[in-house]
């Protein structure tokens, strides 16, 4: 079998991803697998833009406030003063890697504003900011000189204990699948650094791409590592609702710049629910949304922006405009129909902002991390900066001291008595009850029962999936509904744990916020990497 040495492994081409690389590129041999294009990512898709104080009348205390009360006080304190103080250093980093924030006519920076902010602090290069970062990283990284390998999906990480081996359970790589030619063969790493990004296709409805299926926490998981706060899953409030458009966002900035949600009727309705109205915090929004659906019977609600007028909408939000026509919908004289659907996850492998798991050689960045930044919701446009500080301070930490340890030799894999799978309708079925189960029963509302029912019927569908995954050989597919499969039953258990509503997590048989505030961690799985069919 194959094996691949390096300094630093690096899973997932997201900011995180893409950030770590190039960071760590200076120190070391640098190995980052995707299992799809390096463009095939969440990052990709953001429009709004990145958080970062850089007004000399606003503050980092007032950031870290805003995101504190945004997460319902789950946040940590100290952690989200170090990332929001660390910001400007990671926009640094993006404007070397040549993006072109936007600007005032007067050169200073065209700060925009979006939910649950109280001053502009929102920097973005059009409405497509994600896309243009992705470009300017993607050309760095490949100037790096670090190995990409591209269609290339991890199928399990490697535990010394599980090869046999004495003292600490330690991370020395992972098994991946060559996707093209079906090879499986190692990476050898003493410092693996996870960027999976989050796990939105566990939804039916999510503006996800089709890639976040949760990789890094299942993983993590089966691995053994500490995952905590599972069950806070961000719903954007204003995904476009159109037949043929897929998972297209109408960003938070366009609310941030004057946008109202309304009924079909043209009526604002956000105020009854919330003083700030079409500005309060995503949750609050999603919430609201789902609850004015449920009251009217309507499928979607409005967006008005039709006040700005069309040369504004055409300058400042050129790709949403553009798309919103390519569907017959003009934002300068249409209400824009939209849906809440599933987003972001604020949970995830717990870890340090630069970023430490419970095992040792495994590193988690960005949002398949949960390093206490998000609390139990995220303040919007938060989550790239994350990615920025925390890829920055995990090579800082890896970097001059990287994880020492002796690897070990690598066992083949082997295949046991598996063979071709030849139900392939099999597996697109079981995902395709995952997502329907998980948005119908865990979805913005919860209950009790909703909740026992989901778990009951996870347990069932893990163990089907089980063997399905010791029958037939591995591909992609199966590894990802694998992975899927253990995401929504984290989500699951988490949310039983929490007997409250707070943030993201609400509720109808705990509708209020407990006094105490407290994480759920839910131990990981030591999992079963022992190389062979029969017991993987």
């Amino acid at each position: 079998m194959k094996t691949v040495d390096c300094d630093y492994f690096v899973v997932g081409s997201g900011m995180a991803g893409l950030m770590s690389a190039l960071h760590l590129s200076a120190y070391g041999r640098v190995t980052l697998v995707t299992k799809g294009r390096l463009a095939d990512c969440n990052t990709n898709f953001a429009q709004g833009g990145i958080c970062c104080v850089m007004d000399p009348a606003d503050s980092f205390d007032r950031h870290a406030r805003d995101t504190m009360i945004a997460g319902a006080w789950l946040g940590r304190t100290e952690v989200v003063h170090e990332i929001c103080e660390n910001a400007p250093a990671g926009i640094q980093d993006l404007i070397d890697c040549g993006v072109k924030f936007a600007r005032r006519p007067d050169g200073s920076w065209d700060l925009t504003c979006e939910g649950g902010h109280s001053a502009r602090r929102i920097l973005h290069a059009g409405d497509i900011t994600g896309e243009k970062c992705e470009a300017a990283m993607i050309r760095r990284v490949r100037r790096s000189g670090a190995d990409i390998r591209e269609q290339t999906i991890v199928v399990d990480l490697i535990m010394t204990r599980r090869l046999g081996l004495k003292g600490e359970n330690r991370c020395v790589g992972a098994y991946v699948l060559d996707k093209p030619t079906g090879e499986i063969y190692a990476i050898r790493s003493a410092n693996t650094i996870l960027a999976t990004g989050g796990c939105g296709k566990v939804y039916l409805y999510t503006c996800n791409p089709d890639s976040a299926t949760g990789d890094g926490v299942a993983l993590a998981w089966r691995a053994g590592a500490k995952i905590e706060n599972m069950e806070f899953v961000q719903f954007h409030p204003t995904c476009l609702f159109h037949p043929q458009a897929k998972r297209f966002l109408i960003s938070e900035a366009v609310r941030g710049e004057g946008a109202v949600l309304v009924n079909k009727h043209g009526r604002e309705f956000m105020k009854k629910y919330d003083p700030r109205g079409s500005l309060a915090p995503r949750d609050i929004v999603a919430r609201s949304i789902d609850s004015e659906m449920k009251r009217t019977g309507d499928d979607c609600v409005f967006l008005d922006i039709r006040k700005k007028g069309r040369v504004y909408l055409m300058k400042r939000f050129p790709n949403i405009y553009q798309k919103c026509m390519e569907f017959g919908i003009d934002m300068a004289s249409d209400l824009i129909p939209v849906v809440p659907a599933a987003h972001y996850s604020c949970g995830g492998i717990q870890a340090t902002t630069d970023g430490r798991t419970s095992i040792p050689g495994l590193s988690a960045v960005g949002e398949c991390a949960s390093t206490g930044l998000h609390g139990a919701n995220r303040l919007a446009s938060n989550s790239l900066m994350e990615a920025l500080v925390c890829a920055r301070l995990t090579a800082a930490r890896l970097g001059p001291h990287p994880e020492r340890t002796r690897l070990p030799r690598i066992p083949a894999w082997k295949i046991g008595n598996a063979v071709p799978p030849d139900e392939a309708v099999l597996v697109s079925h079981m995902w395709d009850e995952i997502r329907r189960l998980m948005w119908d029963y865990v979805g913005i509302v919860r209950t009790n029962k909703r909740l026992a029912r989901a778990a009951h019927r996870l347990r069932t569908l893990r163990r089907e999936i089980r063997n399905y995954y010791f029958r037939y050989l591995v591909t992609p597919d199966t590894l990802e509904l694998r992975n899927l499969a253990v995401c929504a039953e984290l989500i699951v258990r988490s949310a039983q744990k929490r007997r409250e509503s707070r943030g993201l997590h609400y509720t109808l048989d705990y509708p209020r916020q407990a006094k105490r505030i407290r994480q759920t961690v839910i131990e990981g799985f030591h999992g079963l990497q022992i190389p062979n069919s029969s017991h993987r």
